[in-house]
């Protein structure tokens, strides 16, 4: 079973769900001004699942593959993102995941490369 991800040191945890099968909604706490959202989720076992932010209408799937554990971290920055809000997980019965929602300071952008 996949074990949640660990939010990073600057940040702070807004919601977890441990080991899970089948779909899923977490609640997750307000924030403050400013902050990203950031959601990790990890997974193993073949199929996908697809993971929406609400209310910020965010959405994105991850593959999952059958004896292999994959994790993915998205962080969002957009308006709305510091209020309580819900993560739901759709996924098939044969996918075990989990989730870990935290809150920081968005990610610096980089500037554009030479080439």
């Amino acid at each position: 079973m996949p074990t949640p991800p660990e939010p990073d040191d600057d940040e702070t945890l807004a919601g977890r769900r441990t080991a899970t099968t089948g779909n899923a909604a977490i609640a997750f706490r307000a924030g403050k001004k400013g902050d990203a959202l950031i959601i990790a989720v990890r997974c193993r076992g073949k199929g996908e699942i697809d993971v929406a932010l609400r209310p910020v209408r965010v959405s994105f799937p991850l593959e999952c593959r059958a004896g292999e554990v994959s994790t993915a971290y998205h962080q969002v920055a957009v308006r709305g993102v510091d209020r309580s809000g819900v993560v739901s997980v759709e996924a098939p019965s044969t996918v075990h995941w989990s989730l870990t929602v935290g809150r920081g300071a968005p990610a610096q952008e980089e500037p554009p490369g030479d080439g």
